[in-house]
């Protein structure tokens, strides 16, 4: 384990690409979606347990909160916190850090999102430990992930020059928006950008303090809560609405005071399903998530989710992607993956129910 170090772990988001599978009321991160019997949620805890132990705060929103604590019965209770309503990652991490800055002046917090998938848990772990040691000299930590692909869906960092104290640690150069294809192409020529996974492992006093800097408000609010807690129904629907790559992260790159840790231990968010598909790995052919006994096929490559009651037959498609809920059932291919979230802001106008 390291010394002081908590796994903070924000539990949010519709993953709406993943719709009819991923709704509002069970968000992906609450399904297993890599057929390992284990959870999104609960597998990021199996990844981060050797390094906290029993150090975590699980950030979800208050819809969420009793099946994420059936799904992590090992927690103490005290130790998933409840949003009132959702706020984005600055509040929910924020929040943690308040908490913890109160509660453990030495403690270095890891935030790490729920729904993400890592096939190289020992490379991650050895990427965290090294990221702790550079937070203890009060840099906000990013772990920076090697690109395998010029992705498009992914924001990335530049690497700048190497830290001297700490070997093998760059200064983060810039954030990059989710770039074109030719620009991803000529980010993975040069070597120097590295995918941004939203990873940050930081001092919580460090953290608030950047934020203060340019939210000042905001900081004093979530201390304010950690201070005193009976406080939270009323100030949270005043905190601003933002992500703590723009609240935070990146005024403090803008400022030289964020690091990256690169690191190669296979990732994925999970978009969509065809990056489920990829994560999934194996040969080519048609891969089964849920009951194999449904699925019939005949030359067909792609992914079916059976998790309805019926049977579900495919032939002669390349590509394809069915996912079956009982009550929706999707059908496109991996090539138009991303275009599932337009269903389901059309279906939020028509039929909110099944979103």
């Amino acid at each position: 384990m390291s010394d002081n170090f908590w796994a903070v772990v924000p539990a949010g988001g519709a993953g709406t690409r993943l719709w009819p599978l991923s709704r509002a009321a069970a968000p992906k991160f609450l399904h297993d979606l890599t057929g390992t019997g284990r959870t999104m949620l609960q597998a990021t805890v199996d990844r981060l347990a050797p390094l906290a132990g029993d150090r975590f705060l699980v950030v979800t929103g208050q819809a969420h909160l009793e099946a994420v604590s059936a799904q992590l019965p090992e927690l103490d209770p005290a130790r998933i916190l409840a949003e009132p309503s959702p706020r984005d990652s600055m509040a929910a991490i924020g929040l943690a850090a308040a908490m913890l800055e109160r509660r453990d002046p030495q403690a270095v917090l890891g935030a790490f999102a729920a729904d993400h998938v890592v096939t190289d848990p020992d490379a991650f772990r050895a990427c965290v430990r090294l990221a702790v040691e550079v937070a203890r000299d009060d840099w906000l930590v990013t772990i920076g992930i090697e690109p395998t692909y010029p992705a498009t869906g992914f924001g990335y960092l530049r690497l700048g020059d190497e830290l001297s104290a700490h070997p093998g640690v760059y200064v983060a150069d810039a954030f990059k928006e989710k770039p074109a294809a030719e620009v991803a192409a000529d980010y993975l020529v040069t070597a120097r950008y590295r995918w941004n996974a939203g990873m940050f492992v930081v001092r919580p006093a460090a953290l608030l303090d950047l934020l203060a800097d340019s939210h000042p408000d905001f900081a004093a609010a979530l201390r304010g809560i950690a201070a005193e807690p009976a406080m939270l129904a009323e100030v949270w629907p005043t905190l601003p609405r933002i992500a703590i790559d723009h609240a935070v992260a990146e005024p403090a790159g803008a400022a030289g005071r964020v690091a990256v840790v690169p690191g190669s231990f296979g990732w994925d968010d999970i978009g969509d399903f065809a990056s489920l598909a990829a994560a999934l790995g194996g040969p080519d052919g048609l891969k089964v998530v849920g009951d194999h006994a449904r699925v019939r096929a005949i030359d067909a490559t792609g992914l079916v989710l059976p998790h309805g009651d019926r049977t579900i037959a495919v032939i002669g498609l390349d590509d394809v992607v069915v996912v079956d809920t009982g009550d929706a059932l999707l059908i496109t291919t991996t090539t138009r993956a991303q275009d599932v979230k337009a269903i389901v802001a059309g279906l939020r106008e028509s039929d909110p129910g099944l979103t």
